[in-house]
This record gives structure tokens, C-alpha cells and sequence, in this order.
């Protein structure tokens, strides 16, 4: 590391830019974040710059005297001549200003970060003006995992410091801000209820302590597999979990975003060898609970597409437990990302059905012919041991056999498998391409290829 990382108190510092273009205008807008006095030195100002001038937000000069980088405590320079530009940060220096030169990172002192704003929780992401590109993208990253409200909820936090200080035993003060941070009162602040948000820290705060945690349990939707398609909301509850119970086809990638202490409990079933029967499971999540702890049930895709969380939501009702439901992409949605086809077309097909190839033991099969009427896309989850069964009882409903179908396996993964066949080839294709769930079949039954074909009744 050759930089040394900082954040300085800016309050009625004084800060000179010199330039008055673009470049400069970006480094105003950056000091105007805090609460620094500005100077800004150009023959002529670019209209945002001049606004700032107009309001009495910045200060003027045409070129730079003997005092200009008096009491001057950082100096940013833009004027694109090299020449000038060393002798402003020669007289910066001279003063003691530490000078950042735009774009020449070699005759920089200091180096502007990508900086996440959420006052008065602040991330600076530096480079050492190596990179400038990926540290913006680095940001974004981080802009994206911090709730929008977190800034206003650590500020209310801070104010009542003083009062938690007074009432609060110094040995259980750590619990009391793990608290704050991670429990109810943050989530009603987050969901934009400020008041009751507020109400509940003054509430502990009298009392003394942190309220006895109560446990909670979420549902959390993993997605197909690539850790970027996790919804924000996952991310967090990953980030705040006591313990995670994962399914089997959760990606190791997956649980790298969980907290480092978090227990992580795999709860995988294998088709024919089941160690984790779904009653076993529900027993768990909810013992775990009751313990008061965080529980976190990751599951592949959404929880709520063929995740079996019914049987889950029910036990936790049962036992008086929070439960909440986090969506995640389903692998029908990636399945159609990865082919850079939509799901739906207009004028061709204008259902979407999504259904198991695999039922309970001793359920019947789906009805093919309610489902598969012309303009629909079929989804079919779990079918790949079940093609030559499927394919059938499709052609049977009056699906023609030359219809197209898309076979995605482990969609968005690294070791994603495509292949397309007809109806009537499908289990064939399945075979000679060696493809193993999990996958999705997707069966296109377009308006315009089916418009000659006579179909049978649904039995009621």
C-alpha cells in the first residue's frame, strides 16, 4: 500500500480549484459534500461553476496571487496546461497544501477516491490512480449493497449516542449497537417508518438493554446460480444470519456473501438418498429460531417456484415464528437470459406456464392438454429423468412433434449446457447430450405453428 487512507475534517477548510471547466466542475462537486470553503481560480467559469460563484457557495479569482493557497489545506488542479499546472502545485505545495493534479496521478500528493455517500456513513474506494475505471466499478458495487436510507438511520443512531452512554452498562453496550443495526428498529427505518424506527431505540435505551432478540426466519431465494443475480434484499439477509440451512444446487459462490461467524448447515436433498426428509428440515429451521436466532433457509431459484416452502411458512406459523420470503431469479427466467430469448412474444405466444416433470409419488401427472395450448411457453422444472414421459403425454394433448424445445442445464452457472431439439427428439437429444438436472425444458407451442392443428378436450 503506498497511499495511506484518510479522512479529513473538512469543516471551514479551505480548498482551491484551479481550472474552470469540466474537470474542475467534477472535483467542486466532490468538496461541496462537505462543509469546506471553496476558491476557485479560472479566467472564466463554465456555467455550474459560475452558479456556485452566483449563490455564494464558492469564491473567485481570475489567476493566482501571491495568497491564494494561504490557510489552503488541499488544492486540486485542471487548467490541461502542464506547464501551469506545475507552477500552481509548486505554490500549492509552498503553502502547504496537499495538490492532486487531474489525470497526471505521477505528480499527485493525494488521489481522489470513488466515494459512496451516505452521510455520515462514508466509503472511499482509491486506486492509487492506477485504475480510476474499476475503482467507479467497484463502487457501483457497494453503492448497490448499501440501503439508500442507511445514511439517515446511523445519524439517528449517533444522536442519541450520548443517551445509550448514560443508561446503557458499559458491558452491554456492544449487544445494545448490534442491536440497533440488525434488528427491528433498523428494518422499520428501512421501510421508511422513521418514528416508529426511532421510538423503539428511545424505548430500549429506557429500559436499559437491548429487547430480548426474538428469532426470525427468511426464506431467501438464491437464484439459478451466478452470485450476481441475488436480489440486494438476499444479500443483506445473507449478511445478517446466525445460520443458513442451504439446498444442494445453492452455489459455493453463494454463501461467500454470508457473514464469516454465520453457521452454514447443508440440507441437501439427492434423488433416491434423502438425509434431510422435509419434515426434519422444518423441525430445524424452527428449533433455531426459538433459540432466538437468525435463520436463513437458502434455496435454489425462488423459494416460492417448486421450493417447498409452503411446508416451511407452515411451521413457522405454527410456532409463532417471523418468516418472510425473499424472490430470487427462478431458473426459467435465467434458462431465457442465457438463450437471449424472451419468455413471452407478442403475437405468438402470450402465456408463460412453469410445472413440474416430477410429482409427489402416487400424484397423477399434469395435464398436458390444459396447459399446452397454442401461444404458450412451458417451463418444465425437474423433467429431464421424466423427457420420454413428458414429451408423450404432450403430443398426446395435440403439441405437435416437430415443436421446438430448449434445454438449459445449470443456467448461469460456469458449467451451463444448451441444447434444442423437437418434441418427438427430446428424450433422444437428452440422452446423446448426457444432460442432467437441473435444467429447464422449454417447450415453445407458438400461435402461428399450431394454427392448423385440431386439439383435444381437457377432461374436466
Amino acid at each position: 500500500m503506498k497511499s495511506f487512507p484518510m479522512f479529513l475534517k473538512m469543516t471551514g477548510r479551505r480548498v482551491v480549484i484551479c481550472g474552470g471547466g469540466a474537470e474542475a466542475a467534477r472535483k467542486a462537486r466532490l468538496v461541496l459534500k462537505t462543509e469546506a470553503r471553496i476558491l476557485l481560480v479560472a479566467p472564466v467559469l463554465d456555467p455550474e461553476l459560475a452558479g456556485l460563484v452566483a449563490v455564494g457557495r464558492a469564491g473567485h479569482v481570475a489567476t493566482a496571487g501571491p495568497d491564494t493557497f494561504d490557510g489552503c489545506v488541499l488544492a486540486f488542479i485542471a487548467t490541461g496546461d502542464v506547464a501551469e499546472e506545475d507552477a500552481l502545485a509548486a505554490q500549492a505545495r509552498a503553502a502547504g497544501a496537499v495538490v492532486n493534479i487531474v489525470d497526471r496521478p505521477e505528480a499527485c500528493d493525494a488521489f481522489t477516491p470513488s466515494i459512496v455517500d451516505r452521510d455520515p456513513v462514508v466509503v472511499a474506494v482509491g486506486t492509487e490512480g492506477t485504475a480510476p475505471v474499476l475503482g467507479r466499478s467497484i463502487k457501483t458495487e457497494v453503492e448497490a449493497m448499501l440501503h439508500p436510507r442507511l445514511g439517515a438511520f446511523a445519524a439517528l443512531a449517533g444522536r442519541l449516542r450520548a443517551a445509550v452512554a448514560e443508561r446503557i452498562a458499559p458491558e452491554a453496550r456492544r449487544r445494545f449497537w448490534e442491536w440497533v443495526y440488525t434488528g427491528p428498529a433498523f428494518d422499520r427505518h428501512r421501510a421508511g417508518d422513521e418514528h416508529a424506527a426511532a421510538d423503539m431505540l428511545k424505548q430500549a435505551i429506557a429500559a436499559g438493554q437491548a429487547p430480548e432478540g426474538g428469532g426470525r426466519i427468511a426464506l431467501v431465494g438464491a437464484g439459478p446460480g451466478a452470485r450476481d443475480l441475488l436480489t440486494l434484499r438476499a444479500v443483506r439477509h445473507l449478511q445478517e444470519a446466525d445460520v443458513i440451512f442451504y439446498d444442494r444446487l445453492v452455489d459455493p459462490d453463494v454463501l461467500e456473501l454470508a457473514r464469516r461467524d454465520a453457521d452454514r448447515v447443508f440440507v441437501g436433498k439427492e434423488v433416491g438418498a434423502c438425509a434431510w426428509p422435509q419434515a426434519k428440515i422444518d423441525a430445524v429451521i424452527v428449533a433455531e429460531a426459538q433459540k432466538g436466532r437468525r435463520v436463513v433457509r437458502l434455496k435454489s431459484g425462488d423459494p416460492s417456484v417448486f421450493g417447498r416452502a409452503t411446508e416451511e411458512i407452515e411451521a413457522a406459523r405454527a410456532a409463532g415464528i417471523p418468516i418472510e420470503i425473499v424472490p430470487g431469479v427462478t431458473a426459467a427466467s435465467a434458462a431465457a437470459a442465457s438463450l437471449s430469448r424472451p419468455l413471452t412474444e407478442r403475437g405468438e405466444s402470450d402465456a408463460c406456464v412453469f410445472v413440474t416433470g416430477t410429482c409427489r409419488p402416487g400424484d397423477p401427472a399434469p395435464d398436458w392438454t390444459a396447459l399446452a395450448r397454442p401461444g404458450t411457453t412451458l417451463c418444465i422444472y425437474m423433467g429431464v429423468a421424466r423427457a420420454g414421459e413428458i414429451a408423450g403425454g404432450l403430443i398426446a394433448a395435440g403439441v405437435p412433434g416437430g415443436t421446438e424445445v430448449e434445454v438449459v442445464s445449470q443456467a448461469s452457472h460456469a458449467t451451463e449446457r444448451r441444447a434444442c431439439a423437437t418434441l418427438a427428439s427430446l428424450p433422444q437429444v437428452i440422452r446423446d447430450e448426457g444432460i442432467a438436472n437441473p435444467a429447464i425444458l422449454m417447450v415453445r407451442h407458438l400461435k402461428s405453428a399450431a394454427a392448423e392443428v385440431v386439439y383435444p378436450q381437457s377432461v374436466a
